[in-house]
């Protein structure tokens, strides 16, 4: 894995299609689904080629959202691009408060310990609703560390590297 960035980030996925007039459920993968209402365009990673839609409904459905896509009027136009990924640019994505970080640009970088030691590599991040894992592969398998300020002290976007300090109980 290179240090090279994303220009785009996946903001959802296309789960199914909605009804027979072209609308897709898609899954949110955004802190916030209610950023779609603010977006005039999305782009769809169909896995072959990257298309640029412009959204022309938003509508919520439980943890769904529903979208419509201009041009898109039956669900034949659309049913092709189930699971489909939903990308922005990154000029269009969501203003980071300070110590917030695109998931993007944090997979792969390297951790280390307050006391200079190599601790591994951030492999995922996941959300589990009261802080974010943090997935970090280093010899021996995965640990798990809790995204808190008493175990991760500093996140370097462009140095790529992930400052941990090792509390109790965390590798036993």
């Amino acid at each position: 894995m290179g240090t090279e960035r994303n220009d785009e980030l996946q903001v959802g996925v296309i789960t199914q299609t909605h009804g027979i007039r072209g609308e897709v459920k898609v899954f949110p993968t955004t802190d916030d689904a209610n950023r779609f209402k603010k977006l005039k365009e999305v782009i769809l990673d169909t896995g072959r080629e990257c298309l640029s839609l412009e959204i022309e409904g938003v509508k919520f459905f439980k943890q769904f959202v529903i979208l419509k896509f201009k041009g898109y009027d039956s669900i034949n136009d659309v049913e092709k691009y189930k699971q489909g990924k939903l990308l922005v640019t990154r000029d269009k994505a969501v203003r980071l408060k300070k110590d917030e970080y695109f998931v993007a640009d944090m997979i792969g970088m390297r951790v280390v310990t307050d006391e200079g030691e190599d601790f591994g590599i951030l492999k995922e991040v996941l959300a589990t609703g009261a802080n974010d894992v943090y997935v970090v592969s280093r010899e021996g398998g995965e640990v798990l560390l809790p995204a808190i300020k008493e175990c991760v002290k500093n996140i370097d976007i462009d140095g790529q590297v992930m400052e941990i300090h090792v509390m109790d109980g965390l590798l036993s």
